[in-house]
C-alpha cells in the first residue's frame, strides 16, 4: 500500500457547488459513491480507509468523491437530499469522462447508488452494495423509543461534533468500528471532526433518515452484489437482506463482523473484497479489442490511447514528438480503421475497448 497515489480535481454540481473527486489506479473504472464524512485527501492515510482504497483500486481506476458539505467539497446551506446527492454523482462521472462503469456504494451511498443505477441503467455495468439499505431509519416504522434515540444522536452531534475532546464523537465511532484498534478509533474520531461541521453532520444524518429507494431497487437491471455484516450496529443486517430481496437477481453475502466499516485485520475484510473482486471480474471485465482494433499499428494504438484520454491534436503531437499535421493524418487513418466518422465516436469506441481509462499523470 506504500505506493498509493491519487489525483484530486474539482467539478461543479448542478446547483453550482464545487465537488472534490479523486482518481487512483489504472484499468476499468469503478466509481465509489460518497457516503457520510469522507475526505479524499485525508482518507488516503487513514488506517481505516487506506486498506479499502488499496483493494478498490487494485487493477482498476477508482473514482471517489466528497459529498456536498464534506471533505474538500463546498460546505453551504444547500439542500441535502437524494436528488442533491444524485446530481453530485452525475457531475463527478461526467467530469471524469466515464461512459460506463461499475458502481460501488456502502452505507448511505448504497441508496444513492441504487437510485443512480435505476435512473441511468445504460451507464452502470454492475453494482456492489456493502452495509447499505433501501430505507433510512425514519422510513422503517420506528418505535417511539427509536425516534427518541435518533433525536438524542442529533443533539450529540450539534453539541459535541466539533470539539477537540472526542467524547461525543466516540458514540458514533463505536457504532461504526466497535472492534477497532486504538489507532483506528483515534483516527476515526479525528476524521469525523475534520471532515464536516456539526451543522452539516446533523443535516446529513437527518436527511439519511428519510431515504427510501425501495421502488428504484426493484427496477435495477444490472448484476448486483449485496454484502452485509451480521452484527452491523449502524445499518441493521435485516435492512441489507431486505435490500438484496428488492433487487432482481441480486446475490447476498453475509459477513461475520460487528463493524459497519470493515477493518483490515478481521477475516470479514478479506472475505468481502475477495467476493467483490470475483464479482467485478465476472461482470465488468474489460472488453476484448475487436477486429478493427487489431488492424491498428502500435503507433496508432498509442495515439488512440491519448485520444481516449481527451487530448487534442496539439497535445498528442507534443506527447508523441510529431507535428500537428502528422497527428491529424494519423487520426484520420485511425477513424478509417475503426469505421467511425467523428472524434466523439472514436473516443467512445476506444473507451469501451479499454483505452484511456486512467487520467494522464500531472
Amino acid at each position: 500500500m506504500a505506493g498509493l497515489t491519487q489525483a484530486i480535481r474539482f467539478c461543479t454540481s448542478q446547483d453550482g457547488l464545487r465537488i472534490a473527486y479523486a482518481t487512483m489506479g489504472r484499468g476499468r473504472p469503478l466509481v465509489r459513491t460518497a457516503h457520510f464524512f469522507t475526505h479524499v485527501e485525508l482518507d488516503l492515510n487513514s488506517p481505516v480507509w487506506r486498506p479499502w482504497l488499496a483493494e478498490l483500486s487494485r487493477d482498476r481506476l477508482l473514482v471517489r468523491y466528497d459529498g456536498r458539505g464534506c471533505g474538500l467539497s463546498d460546505r453551504s446551506a444547500a439542500p441535502l437530499s437524494l436528488d442533491a446527492w444524485l446530481v453530485d454523482l452525475e457531475a463527478v462521472v461526467d467530469a471524469a469522462g466515464l461512459e460506463r462503469f461499475a458502481l460501488f456504494g456502502c452505507s448511505q451511498g448504497a441508496a444513492v447508488s441504487v437510485a443512480y443505477a435505476a435512473r441511468h441503467p445504460q451507464r452502470v455495468s454492475c453494482l456492489v452494495l456493502l452495509g447499505g439499505y433501501a430505507r433510512g431509519p425514519m422510513k422503517r416504522e420506528p418505535t417511539p423509543a427509536q425516534v427518541n434515540e435518533a433525536r438524542v444522536l442529533l443533539d450529540l452531534v450539534q453539541v459535541g461534533w466539533g470539539r477537540d475532546n472526542p467524547a461525543f464523537r466516540q458514540v458514533f465511532t463505536s457504532l461504526f468500528i466497535p472492534e477497532g484498534t486504538p489507532e483506528q478509533v483515534n483516527w476515526f474520531n479525528e476524521l469525523e471532526r475534520l471532515t464536516t461541521s456539526p451543522e452539516d453532520a446533523a443535516r446529513a444524518i437527518a436527511a439519511f433518515g428519510q431515504l427510501d429507494v425501495s421502488e428504484a431497487a426493484m427496477r435495477i437491471a444490472c448484476p448486483t452484489l449485496v454484502l452485509h455484516a451480521r452484527g452491523d450496529a449502524r445499518a441493521p443486517f435485516e435492512e441489507g437482506r431486505r435490500l438484496a430481496g428488492l433487487i432482481p437477481g441480486a446475490r447476498f453475502v453475509p459477513l461475520e463482523s460487528r463493524n459497519h466499516v470493515l477493518l483490515e485485520h478481521e477475516p470479514a475484510f478479506a472475505r468481502c473484497f475477495d467476493e467483490i473482486h470475483a464479482f467485478l471480474d465476472a461482470h465488468d471485465a474489460a472488453p476484448k479489442h475487436g477486429p478493427a482494433f487489431a488492424r491498428l499499428t502500435p503507433r496508432e494504438r498509442e495515439l488512440l490511447e491519448l485520444l481516449a484520454r481527451g487530448l487534442d491534436n496539439l497535445q498528442i503531437a507534443a506527447h508523441l514528438g510529431l507535428t500537428e499535421k502528422t497527428v491529424r493524418n494519423k487520426v484520420s487513418a485511425v477513424f478509417d480503421k475503426l469505421e467511425v466518422a467523428t472524434r466523439a465516436q472514436a473516443i467512445v469506441a476506444a473507451r469501451e475497448a479499454g483505452f484511456g481509462q486512467a487520467p494522464l499523470p500531472r
